[in-house]
């Protein structure tokens, strides 16, 4: 009997070319040989080239995207004819080795940063494809206020971008500034630490967006008043760090101005335009607006979508979630985020669900399984399998253990 592992090269690779993301890791473990072999640079950049291939014929019925759900990230296909979507698969393999929850993922160039569900958040860079992990340790600590992004320089050379400008503590008595801005660089296994007087301020909710290799942010003006001031209007705008020169750019205009309670979320689309989502909170009206030049220090805007939800949802996407996706051709927008149903007089969030909507009123909406933890809210985004190899670090620096 012929073993799976005698087969011929040629025929070994046609099997494992034909197998989906989400498979090929289980493949890998059959035998020693298909492990090397589906690892191989020449293997890895034909499998790909034909996944995108497959995935652009079918585009005009479905897409792939990566989400977070209860703490788990799963591979989903987007259906937008059928308005359906399906979990291909489970993708991350930490849980099971570590029992480890993700709260976060960002996503550059096929690679995902996750943030674990932890009281001290711990980071790790993961290739879906590959099934590359690397754990990151920080240079001192990591907090619970801190703000991450993924991105690339130059040279193709990825870095994690960690910082912190935030008081720590409750009483007033024990509050105390915390200002530490970090860069993680993977190739070379060290930290940098730099500094900056931010005169900006980013919500926690507020996640980064990478794009070509740098990442963006929703942020708002820094205000200097007295504690107890309310404070209706701050001026806003896109901000941008550049992996590159390892600075944040310039103020960046924003195609709208948004209030204090007012919803906003950042997406990608094709890792080439930005997409920007406005709600606002009393009239519900939401407006989502695409780049047509985007760069570390210069933007332009078109409008893409305007719709009111009021009769749709009848309430507000959640300002800690509302993460969503766009499909230019169809104009339509997914946003995900949980249900609001009214009981006792206050809502109550039973299910995640996905929102299909565009124009002259359509709408759709997508059922994505219970909600058990009020905290975890269901995010979403753009994902394409990538060959590119996590550099590990070396064993004396004790890196890939969490």
């Amino acid at each position: 009997m012929t073993k799976m592992s005698d087969l011929p090269r040629d025929l070994t690779e046609e099997v494992l070319c034909r197998l989906p993301v989400t498979s090929l890791r289980a493949a890998r473990f059959t035998c020693k040989k298909w492990n090397t072999f589906s690892t191989n640079r020449s293997f890895t950049k034909k499998h790909i080239g034909e996944a995108k291939a497959a995935a652009k014929k079918k585009h005009k019925k479905e897409f792939q995207v990566v989400m977070v759900l209860e703490h788990k990230v799963y591979l989903c296909s987007v259906n937008l004819i059928s308005t359906s979507i399906q979990r291909i698969g489970e993708l991350v393999s930490l849980d099971v080795a570590y029992r480890i929850n993700i709260s976060k993922i960002f996503h550059c160039d096929g690679l995902l940063l996750c943030i674990t569900n932890d009281i001290n958040s711990r980071l790790v860079v993961w290739n879906p494809y590959c099934g590359q992990t690397r754990w990151i340790q920080p240079l001192k600590s990591y907090h619970r206020r801190d703000k991450y992004a993924l991105g690339y320089d130059s040279c193709r050379s990825y870095k994690i971008l960690r910082f912190i400008d935030s008081y720590d503590g409750i009483w007033r008595r024990q509050k105390r500034l915390i200002r530490e801005f970090e860069i993680f660089d993977i190739k070379s296994n060290s930290w940098k630490v730099f500094d900056v007087t931010p005169d900006w301020t980013i919500e926690s909710y507020h996640r980064g967006l990478s794009l070509k290799g740098n990442t963006y942010w929703f942020a708002q003006e820094k205000l200097q008043v007295p504690c107890g001031t309310v404070v209706s209007d701050i001026a806003d705008f896109l901000l941008c760090f550049d992996f590159t020169t390892e600075r944040f750019g310039p103020r960046l205009p924003l195609p709208s101005h948004c209030f204090i309670d007012d919803t906003v979320t950042l997406s990608s689309v094709r890792d080439e335009q930005l997409a920007v989502l406005f709600q606002r909170w009393d009239t519900l009206e939401m407006k989502i607006w695409v780049t047509t030049k985007i760069e570390p220090n210069a933007v332009s805007w078109s409008k893409f979508l305007a719709v009111d939800m009021k009769p749709l949802t009848g309430f507000q996407f959640d300002i800690n979630a509302g993460s969503f996706l766009i499909d230019e051709k169809k104009k339509v927008a997914v946003v995900v985020d949980k249900n609001k149903a009214i009981k006792e007089n206050r809502y109550k969030s039973t299910r995640n669900i996905a929102y299909i909507i565009g124009k002259k009123g359509y709408f759709r909406e997508v059922d994505l399984g219970e909600t058990t933890d009020a905290t975890c809210y269901p995010l979403v985004c753009s994902y394409v399998p990538s060959s590119v190899q996590i550099k590990q670090a070396s064993p004396q620096g004790n890196h890939n253990t969490p």
